[in-house]
């Protein structure tokens, strides 16, 4: 680390020779995977982001001068360069610095960015302020051909491009995002970088002046004369849009980015430039398997050899829903799955390798992903599309226009609900059942384990009507044995008694149920008291009946979910009982009404008192209170 160990910010690298530029970014990697080996984070995309950072950083005159991330998976050496080297090592830890950019973090995080695509946008805005403001610094939007699927970073660039404003959009273009890449866009790109007249001319000329002055000079006139060779491939889309189109180049390459990017600095208005850039540059492992080591886990940084976490023998909910989606088709030939871009990540790709003719990978597009769904159901199809809920938010409007309002049985399984734990405030699933609770005709199912998310899902795929929507959490579930278990139709709008009890009911959504259980088995031991524990299992339509009961037997009640209680069961059990006027007071436990940072998932349970602990705590209070 002779060079790294010395660089505080940006400026500390801008008297660097090309060849200390070079050292400069191995050593970013070696740090990079150091660090990641034993904290885990989205590894492959930062190492393949290296040079482009390392080459704006060294080009421009940050902070001034601004890059805006797309997504933020791709910023770990910004992020080490810019002055958090040290505390990178507490990278996506709760009182630690975030996995993404922030504006609260840092001056040189021009905007933050959590979900993809929206990079284009806020640096347009970014840039046209300057410009409105007299401010001559320049603004560079880093975006991959993933991200760049997404109908926002068209928006964008559609704006753009009509502008006058000095922007440069840097297409990260490694071939994939997450799972491998899908879509026309994506198709559009790898055919600008593989045009066979291009790549002919230019390995002729490689051969042929090999190294030394003459090379480089050559480079320069290939740049210049690479735009007309690629628009037979249909190269003028971005030039069409306003842009001028410079590329590709090897976004790996140090001396081809520093080249590139210093004549770009020297022009105005809108530009495009496009890299080649290869995702997990560096580290063998992570380019020979790019899906696995998007995010690794913890793995040795010597061998690559991947570690799994010790001491889990239970089911993952991703694999839960995959194995039951693949079931569920088999036995009905309606049943389809979408995703946008995550099919690995929620379990679809269990589906997609038996049955690839009914699998739909959109791409990074979550409005498409809800409204092709509307239409699949509109022709008589059963489509279960699965959103993280995070993402779900970006597709609100289609799903209250294209399937609720039109009752289409779209079937929205919103994967990691809750706190979702190291990505933070931009990934928590904390507002899907505020969001869309007020929806008329949506179901909201929460299973409490996995063989509830199994006989939902069955329950879903028999459903006429309005969308029906299934939300559970990141990350492993309570071990029970859902494989064995038959497809059980579990009726919207029942819950059930989990433990009887006296003095207090606790009314719960989704896995906390069992944590509300072990509190109140603990309490009985300790103290004897004994509250009731309530497993609602749908906030939407919610189990009246059962509610009607609890309101005559108890005046104290207590709600427990992995969501925001401003508007969630809280509001729904708040809005069945007031009205009624028999003076019941509800407590609510879950996510309070703030942003709440990165961590483990139990540590931010603890942090917003809804873990066995902490519900354990207001249940003895509670009891303690005499009505």
């Amino acid at each position: 680390m002779g060079l790294l160990d010395n660089i505080e910010s940006p400026a500390d690298i801008r008297h660097f020779s090309l060849e200390e530029l070079k050292l400069l970014c191995a050593e970013i990697r070696e740090y990079m995977i150091e660090c990641c080996a034993t904290n885990p984070g989205h590894l492959g995309s930062s190492l393949g982001a290296v040079e482009l950072i390392v080459g704006f950083h060294y080009v421009y005159d940050s902070p001034s001068d601004k890059i805006v991330y797309d997504v933020g998976h791709q910023a770990y050496a910004h992020k080490i360069l810019t002055g958090r080297k040290d505390i990178f090592r507490k990278n996506r830890k709760k009182d630690g610095i975030s996995g993404f950019t922030r504006m609260d973090e840092s001056i040189y995080d021009a905007f933050g960015a959590g979900h993809s695509s929206t990079s284009i946008s806020a640096a347009l805005g970014l840039a046209s302020a300057a410009m409105l403001q007299g401010r001559r610094e320049k603004v560079v939007a880093l975006i991959g051909d993933g991200a760049l699927s997404g109908g926002l970073a068209f928006e964008g660039l559609n704006n753009a491009g009509n502008s006058k404003a000095d922007l440069l959009v840097i297409i990260n273009d490694n071939n994939i995002s997450i799972d491998k890449n899908i879509g026309a866009i994506h198709e559009h790109l790898l055919k600008l970088t593989t045009d066979p007249t291009y790549n002919r001319i230019k390995t002729h000329i490689w051969n042929a002046i090999g190294e030394g002055k003459f090379r480089k000079a050559m480079q320069e006139m290939v740049i210049s004369a690479k735009s007309s060779l690629v628009k037979k491939s249909g190269g003028d889309l971005f030039e069409a849009l306003g842009f001028r189109y410079f590329g590709p180049i090897d976004g790996n390459d140090i001396g081809q980015v520093v080249h590139i990017l210093k004549k770009l600095k020297q022009l105005n208005g809108p530009l495009i430039l496009h890299t080649i850039t290869t995702k997990g540059k560096g580290f063998a492992p992570a380019e020979e398997d790019q899906t696995a080591w998007h995010a690794p886990g913890m793995f040795d940084p010597h061998t690559g050899k991947r570690i799994a976490p010790a001491g889990h023998r239970e089911s993952r909910y991703q694999d839960v829903f995959g194995e039951v989606l693949l079931e569920l088709a088999r036995k009905d030939n309606r049943i389809v799955g979408v995703t946008p871009a995550m099919a690995s990540g929620c379990g679809m790709n269990i589906l997609a390798k038996e049955m690839p003719e009914r699998f739909f990978d959109v791409g990074i597009e979550e409005e498409h992903a809800v409204t092709f769904s509307a239409g699949l159901a509109a022709a008589g199809m059963k489509p279960f599309c699965n959103i993280y809920s995070t993402f779900s938010q970006r597709a609100y409007d289609q799903i209250i226009h294209d399937a609720a309002l039109q009752g289409l049985g779209v079937v929205l399984c919103f994967d990691r609900a809750g706190l979702v734990g190291e990505d933070g405030a931009t990934h928590h699933g904390c507002f899907d059942i505020a969001a869309y609770r007020s929806i008329p005709g949506v179901v909201i199912a929460a299973p409490r384990n996995e063989t509830e998310l199994k006989s939902m899902m069955y329950t879903a795929s028999l459903h006429d009507g309005g969308p029906f929507i299934i939300r559970y959490p990141r990350g492993y579930g309570e071990g029970v044995d859902w494989r064995s278990s038959a497809f059980t139709e579990m009726a919207p709008g029942k819950g059930e008694k989990m433990l009887d009890g006296t003095d207090v009911a606790v009314i719960c959504a989704g896995p906390s149920a069992n944590r509300a259980c072990e509190a109140a088995l603990r309490l009985k031991a300790e103290t004897g008291k004994n509250p009731a524990i309530y497993n609602i299992r749908y906030i939407k339509p919610v189990d009246t009946e059962m509610l009607g009961r609890i309101t005559e037997d108890y005046r104290r009640i207590v709600t427990v979910e992995d969501g925001c209680t401003k508007g969630g069961l809280f509001g729904a059990v708040s809005e069945f009982i007031t009205p009624l006027g028999l003076g019941n007071k509800v407590t609510a436990l879950g996510i309070p009404d703030r942003f709440i940072g990165q961590g483990t998932q139990k540590e931010l349970r603890a942090e917003c008192g809804y873990d066995a602990e902490g519900i354990y705590r207001t249940l003895k209070a509670e009891m303690e209170k005499k009505f």
